[in-house]
């Protein structure tokens, strides 16, 4: 049997199922107003723990930092609905009750209600409920003659996720590059000129009659290639933010009260109509 003081060790601390599957969070440990003893905790569960489901105490105990429960995860997230106000009564405890097992659920009636502590083992308040009392509108078994429905709504929140990666890669290629440049070379062009005064001693030099020869070298450009390598552009990756509509999708439940089904007694003169 856990302890109040062990219970309220719960609160704060990870809840996992009996199999070690992670729960969520435990906010509060529920304790009969009469005798003090401990039965449920509320855990967040559902997208984005938005929703407070209750497990019972009874056979949870400490795994490390985490709270170990003695039910499954999806056994905590399909339990009943109840508000998690501070307070557990009436038909909210039969639910409880009948859906874990529990006993015959009508032996809830005959249980005190059930209040909510924080972690600092008070009654809780301030967001955390109202502690137990005869508080205006608390109502036990067959003091409210009305019936409650509820339903399901959806929460849908978004998170940031890691959907790839880019990257820029720099890699060499080879490609031919074809240019034209001019390019200059030097002939050979025979000059003749005759004789004359002016030239005529420089014609007399040397014998009369021999055999000579002349060479003349010739000159020619060609084309000289140099590589050079600089830079041209600058690349980098940018992100940016694109928002678009995304439709969710999800089965919510919620509860439907049909019409009263009046029976007349025998005599009764509605009864014929």
């Amino acid at each position: 049997m856990t302890t109040p003081s062990e219970a309220q060790q719960y609160v704060g601390r990870t809840a996992v199922d009996l199999e070690g599957s992670k729960v969520g969070k435990i906010g509060q440990v529920y304790v009969d107003d009469r005798t003090g003893e401990p039965l449920w905790v509320t855990v967040a569960t559902g997208l984005f723990g938005t929703k407070e489901s209750f497990a019972p105490v009874s056979g949870a105990r400490m795994d490390g930092e985490d709270v170990r429960l003695a039910v499954s995860k999806d056994v905590i997230k399909n339990a009943p609905h109840v508000d998690d106000d501070g307070h557990v009564e009436g038909s909210e405890q039969e639910a409880l009750y009948q859906y874990y097992g529990f006993g015959d659920p009508r032996a809830a009636a005959g249980r005190g209600a059930y209040t909510g502590q924080a972690a600092d083992g008070q009654a809780a308040d301030e967001g955390y409920g109202e502690p137990a009392g005869d508080l205006p509108g608390d109502h036990a078994p067959g003091r409210d003659d009305a019936m409650t429905r509820s339903e399901e709504r959806l929460n849908v929140g978004t998170e940031s996720v890691e959907a790839g990666r880019a990257r820029l890669r720099k890699y060499v290629v080879t490609e031919n590059v074809t240019q034209t440049v001019p390019v200059s070379h030097e002939e050979i062009r025979v000059e003749r000129e005759p004789v004359t005064d002016a030239n005529r001693e420089a014609a007399a030099t040397g014998e009369p009659i021999s055999e000579e020869q002349h060479e003349v070298t010739l000159r020619a450009e060609r084309p000289v290639v140099e590589k050079e390598a600089v830079p041209v552009e600058r690349i980098r990756l940018a992100t940016e933010t694109v928002t678009e509509d995304a439709q969710v999708s999800e089965s919510v439940r919620k509860e439907q009260i049909d019409d009263a089904d009046v029976e007349r007694r025998a005599g009764d003169p509605r009864s014929a109509r």
